[in-house]
C-alpha cells in the first residue's frame, strides 16, 4: 500500500513538472506582437536621441556639413557608434605624437573635410531594408556574392544578408545584414574590411538607420589612409 501511494505521488510530481515544462514553453514562444520599427523623427534626431552610442558621429555629422542631409534627404546609414571613433582618435594621436605632429584634443581638430570624406562611406542614397539586400555568404562568395554598392561619396562597399544556419541546416536561422569596405575597386574581390550589423531596419522620417556592431575596429574603414589624410593636413597647416 505504502508503495502505491509512492507510486502516486511520483506520478503526481511528474505530472506537475510536465505542466510547468509546458508553461514555459508555451511562454517562449508567445507571439508578443509586432515591434513598431518607425522612429518619430528625421535620421538626424535619431543620432542625437541615443547620445550614449552616437553622441559622437552626431557631432561629426555637423562638423562634416552633413546635418540638413541627415534630416532631409532619403539615405541609408550604416551607422558606426562612438567606440569605434574613440579607437580612431587614441590610436592616431599615438602615432601622431611619434611623428611630431600635435594631437587631437577635440573632434573640431580633425578638418570637416576628412569627416565629410569618411562619413560619406556610411551612407546611401535611397531607404533600404534587410530584405532589399541579396544574400552573402563569406564562404561561398562565388554562389552568394551579396552586391556591390557606391556609397554616398562613390567610396566601393559590398552589402549582403547572411543567413545564418539552424540546428545544423543551412540558411534557415536568423538573417544579418553584413556591410564590407572594397580597398581597391580593380581588384573587387580582395582583401574586404567586413563589420556586421548588430542592429537593422531603425526607420526614420528620411531613411534607414542600420547600426554596426562595436567591434567594427576604426571609423572609416582604412586607418592608414585617415592617418595619410590627418598628416596632410597638419602639413598645410605649418
Amino acid at each position: 500500500m505504502q508503495q502505491i501511494n509512492r507510486l502516486h505521488v511520483l506520478t503526481v510530481l511528474l505530472g506537475i513538472l510536465v505542466w510547468m515544462s509546458a508553461c514555459k514553453k508555451d511562454e517562449y514562444y508567445r507571439d508578443s506582437g509586432v515591434h513598431d520599427p518607425n522612429f518619430k523623427g528625421t535620421t538626424m534626431d535619431y543620432l542625437d536621441a541615443v547620445p550614449f552610442h552616437f553622441d559622437s558621429v552626431a557631432a561629426i555629422a555637423r562638423l562634416a556639413g552633413m546635418e540638413d542631409v541627415f534630416g532631409n534627404d532619403t539615405l541609408t546609414f550604416f551607422s558606426p557608434t562612438d567606440r569605434c571613433i574613440g579607437r580612431l582618435v587614441k590610436r592616431m594621436n599615438i602615432d601622431l605624437y611619434a611623428l611630431g605632429y600635435d594631437t587631437v584634443v577635440n573632434l573640431e581638430d580633425v578638418p570637416s573635410a576628412i569627416w565629410s570624406q569618411y562619413l560619406q562611406r556610411y551612407m546611401f542614397h535611397g531607404a533600404n531594408q534587410l530584405k532589399d539586400y541579396p544574400q552573402i555568404d563569406y564562404n561561398l562568395r562565388s554562389i552568394y556574392p551579396g552586391q556591390g554598392y557606391l556609397s554616398w561619396n562613390k567610396t566601393a562597399m559590398n552589402i549582403g544578408v547572411i543567413y545564418n544556419d539552424d540546428n545544423g541546416v543551412k540558411y534557415v536561422g536568423y538573417r544579418q545584414l553584413s556591410i564590407a569596405y572594397i580597398p581597391n575597386p580593380a581588384r573587387p574581390l580582395d582583401n574586404w574590411n567586413r563589420t556586421d550589423v548588430a542592429s537593422s531596419n531603425i526607420l526614420t522620417y528620411n531613411g534607414a538607420v542600420h547600426v554596426l556592431r562595436d567591434d567594427h575596429n576604426y571609423f572609416g574603414w582604412d586607418y592608414g589612409k585617415f592617418l595619410a589624410d590627418m598628416k596632410a593636413a597638419l602639413d598645410t597647416e605649418d
